[in-house]
């Protein structure tokens, strides 16, 4: 039996990795904890072997730097600190694909960090500091992951799945992003905990997804007739490199899938492929 913590009580991608690890009850149980005051200090970790930290702040105004530090920087060192005197074994971290700064282009084990928001320079920073706590009796574990997608999920999918419903003709764009479906990351943290694994992981839905592609597939699931068309492309196009919204929505932002976590790289932990993810999503 593995027992796990997740930090950040009510939390999307916490709640989602304790309903899929809930499918073995004699392998794993789940606690949370609410980090939104200092009682967790007063907890012990000590009968638990994994910290799974979510706890963050992710949409506050930039006028507060402060707060961004003190909670996806600070306090996330300090509960790693903690779990580490008590003799947790592994950490994990849920980073960002924000550290890189850009939101075009592809990003190899090369690319070189370069965050430009605060909630990505903190991200960055915890993880420099995680790094140097991280030994041979406490493995810490960082995932970078790029768009996280799935049922009730807010984000950019929830925006493009919403137009989607509503209008009759979209450009079709030839574009790729790297997604991940709610269940193929929750996956993949249980065989990280699974193999006690440490390092930096970029993980990722096997296919790369295409934005029109994506909508078409939310039209089709919600019985929407949506057409898709190639008039307005130069008009896209030219969005792209004077917007950053539109190169979000209609550019090119990828992981090489051969990088540490990705599909090319190791164990298999897609259990959903992109088309069975969005009918999953949209039901």
């Amino acid at each position: 039996m593995i027992k796990i913590l997740i930090t950040g009580a009510n939390s999307y991608i916490g709640t989602s990795f304790g309903n899929w690890v809930s499918q073995w009850p004699e392998l794993y149980e789940v606690d949370t904890i609410d980090m939104r005051s200092d009682k967790w200090k007063n907890t012990s970790f000590s009968s638990y072997d994994v910290i799974y930290h979510i706890a963050a702040i992710v949409h506050i105004k930039e006028n507060d730097p402060n707060k961004y530090f003190q909670v996806n920087r600070d306090l996330a060192v300090e509960v790693a600190k903690k779990a580490k005197k008590e003799g947790i074994k592994q950490f994990v971290f849920l980073s960002t694909m924000g550290v890189y700064g850009t939101e075009t282009g592809s990003i190899t084990v090369n690319t070189k960090p370069n965050p430009k928001t605060l909630y990505a320079k903190s991200k960055l920073e915890a993880e420099t500091s995680l790094i140097g706590l991280s030994d041979s009796n406490f493995k810490v574990a960082i995932l970078r992951p790029p768009i996280v997608y799935g049922n009730n999920c807010s984000g950019n999918y929830s925006r493009l799945a919403s137009l989607a419903k509503k209008l009759p003709v979209f450009p079709k764009i030839n574009n790729e992003r790297s997604m991940i479906f709610i269940d193929n990351l929750s996956e993949f943290v249980r065989k990280i905990i699974d193999f006690n694994d440490e390092g930096l992981f970029f993980p990722q839905n096997r296919e790369y997804v295409t934005t029109s592609e994506l909508v078409k597939l939310v039209a089709e699931a919600n019985s929407k007739d949506l057409r898709l068309t190639s008039i307005i492309n130069p008009f896209v196009k030219l969005g792209i490199k004077l917007s950053g919204t539109f190169g979000k929505v209609f550019g090119t932002f990828t992981y090489d899938k051969q990088m540490p976590g990705g599909p090319d790289d190791t164990f298999e932990y897609e259990v959903c492929s992109f088309k069975e993810s969005i009918e999953r999503t949209e039901k």
